[in-house]
């Protein structure tokens, strides 16, 4: 017959478990933070980094979501293309420059910075803008079961890059 835990060992259970958290935690920030290119040697402007003004996206079904982890190299450009839901773009390493085609601006987006491509119908494009690779983790979000993610467009013709 099996034992039930309760009581006092459960407590200290949660006491080990607590303390094991927070020793992982605290060897994780003794780590040395990755360096981040500095805005003085960067290739995008101050004004392209300040970007759109906050917004707040609701996602239809959050349920139907996907994780991507994508490896942009130097000089790649993505085809135009939306989503067909919100996108949660995180730039991990490198730097992204995104170029929506209402407005045919570019937004640069280093190292430790996200944004929202709001998708349903947003089109646009983005590129690597460093030297070396750029790294991109994002939650699509809308994602249908069956069928892509991406959807790829015409470019548009008043937006020349």
């Amino acid at each position: 017959m099996g034992s039930v835990l309760g009581g006092a060992g459960m407590s200290s259970m949660r006491r080990q478990a607590t303390r094991k958290v927070a020793e992982q935690t605290s060897a994780a920030s003794a780590r040395p933070m990755p360096r981040v290119q500095s805005a003085m040697t960067s290739p995008c402007s101050s004004a392209q980094r300040e970007g759109r003004p906050t917004r707040v996206i609701n996602s239809l079904d959050p349920s139907q979501m996907v994780m991507a982890r994508i490896t942009v190299q130097s000089g790649t450009q993505f085809h135009w293309h939306n989503h067909p839901g919100p996108v949660l773009v995180n730039v991990t390493q490198g730097e992204l420059t995104y170029v929506q085609a209402s407005d045919c601006v570019p937004r640069c987006y280093s190292a430790g910075t996200a944004f929202i491509d709001p998708g349903r119908g947003n089109v646009h494009n983005a590129n690597g803008a460093t030297d070396g690779e750029t790294i991109l983790m994002e939650a699509l979000f809308e994602v249908p079961s069956s069928g892509p993610d991406t959807i790829a467009v015409v470019p548009p013709d008043d937006c020349d890059l």
